[in-house]
């Protein structure tokens, strides 16, 4: 008998683990329940909801193959080679089978599960299967993890080239088993039900997952270069929840990609090409959580900005959760994000630095407030863009950079249609006004909006000033902790 130990690969079509168990013998699945591991983890309420959800859909479709799917509960992930372990005794498992996860505590976990499954003679195999290269296998000349996105996608292009991964063949239908499915939790401790209104933007399941991915490719992909800066436009896939929850692959992502382009991947459409590379990043921000550990811990990737003079401004923090900074980009996209679990690209660059550069509050402040209510919430994705953002990480944007939120406003919501949606007390503003209420004759009081909590060009000097005060830089390293 065989175990599949579902994780973060929640669908059935090109699943590598699924796959390989399926293939040896009778397989039966199970979910670890781990709400106080989640909660250290900051995930969101309507993340947890969200795979429960696709768990439930999951479910089903796996009872059309007879495979059971068995919840346990392991509440820290110290308690899962306890729990997998009895499972397997009482269902006489030969084998347990997972899909890798990056990151510390996930490889902790997983290897002290394999340990206390060997001991008892119970094989456990691991695949690679949410990234289209193994960490380790993209490397420099001097054998060193890439801290350059352009040089990393460089190799990765050369090895798609090469050749592509496959996709894996879906397992077909098992004698059925004398094992019942278990039936799910509506919540779990500690994350209350989002609201329907959120839920309804995000319905679960891998057929919802492949719509989304044929729709784009179909009727957008062709405009994505052009379109992504633009939140008022559905120039996005919407696709970033289902790939953290592993409802779709990036295999599946890449082929749909390629497919709408020849089989080509630097040449061709450039919305395709330009879309393959957001893959890429996201490939390429889990081979940092690998290579360099430090970035998992809560570290910054530069050591050197370990000593920048953060800010302790808990109502400016205050403000910006609360999207009331008085800069209504800012708001407008904070707003999108506390009631969607989801925020625009552009906007949470925008967004991001505000917080690190012109109020100077600590990167790490707004990763932990990101984690805490995105749907699509990803430590490698949301690390590598808050470090991106904040000047303290790989492939950073220089930290004289900085973005102006007023002329991003400008420029990617020239007629404050974004805005409006979001902030309606601003909708009798014109589209001048409308980036910048407090322009507009001294009209503070424009429907309770308030005044700008900081003064962008003073903030911005502030800033610069910090980061020139850093030590030289250092070389990143690549030391394994």
């Amino acid at each position: 008998m065989q175990l599949i130990w579902l994780r973060s690969d929640l669908r059935q079509h090109d699943n590598t683990a699924l796959a390989a168990a399926a293939e040896r013998g009778p397989t039966v699945a199970v979910y670890l329940l781990s709400p106080e591991q989640w909660l250290e983890h900051d995930d969101a309420a309507c993340k947890v909801d969200f795979w429960l959800r696709n768990l439930r859909e999951l479910s089903q479709s796996l009872a059309a193959l007879n495979i059971p799917l068995l919840i346990r509960n392991a509440a820290r992930w110290e308690q899962a080679p306890a729990v997998l372990l009895e499972l397997c005794r009482q269902l006489q498992i030969d084998a347990v089978h997972v899909n890798e996860e990056y990151g510390i505590h996930e490889s902790r976990r997983d290897a002290a599960v394999a340990e206390a499954l060997q001991a008892e003679g119970i094989a456990f195999h691991s695949y690679l299967d949410q990234l289209l290269f193994q960490p380790g296998s993209v490397l420099t000349r001097t054998g060193t993890y890439f801290q350059v996105f352009s040089q990393f996608r460089k190799v990765c292009y050369e090895r798609l080239h090469r050749s592509l991964p496959a996709l894996v063949r879906t397992p077909g239908k098992q004698a059925a088993l004398d094992i019942a499915s278990d039936p799910l939790p509506q919540a779990v401790d500690g994350f209350a039900t989002p609201p329907a209104s959120l839920r309804d933007l995000w319905p679960a399941g891998e057929k919802e997952a492949r719509r989304r991915l044929d729709t784009f490719v179909d009727a957008q992909i062709d405009y994505y270069k052009s379109e992504r800066d633009f939140p008022a436009k559905p120039g996005t896939s919407q696709l970033s929840p289902y790939l953290a929850a592993g409802v779709i692959s990036p295999r599946q992502c890449l082929h749909a990609a390629l497919q709408s382009n020849q089989g080509e991947f630097e040449s061709g459409k450039v919305g395709a090409v330009t879309w393959i590379n957001e893959l890429l990043w996201r490939e390429f921000y889990k081979h940092i959580l690998v290579g360099y550990p430090r970035v998992s811990r809560h570290r910054a990737f530069r050591p050197e900005t370990e000593a920048l003079a953060w800010r302790d401004a808990p109502q400016d923090l205050a403000a910006w959760q609360e999207a009331r900074t008085g800069l209504p980009i800012i708001d407008a996209a904070m707003r999108q994000l506390l009631e969607t679990g989801w925020m625009h690209n552009r906007l949470r660059m925008v967004v991001a630095m505000f917080l690190t550069k012109n109020l100077l509050i600590d990167w790490r402040e707004g990763e932990r407030f990101f984690m805490r209510h995105l749907i699509d919430g990803d430590l490698a994705a949301n690390n590598g863009g808050w470090q991106w953002s904040s000047s303290t990480g790989t492939d950073s944007a220089p930290y004289f950079r900085i973005f102006n939120p007023l002329s991003q406003s400008e420029k990617f919501d020239s007629e404050g249609l974004f805005i409006k949606h979001w902030l309606p007390e601003l909708a009798t503003l014109n589209k001048k006004e409308v980036h910048n209420p407090a322009s507009a004759g001294g009209l503070f009081g424009v429907a309770d909006y308030p005044a700008p909590i900081v003064n962008l060009s003073a903030s911005r000097e502030r800033a610069l000033a910090a980061f020139k005060n850093l030590p030289t830089r250092q070389p990143a390293g690549g030391e394994h902790e």
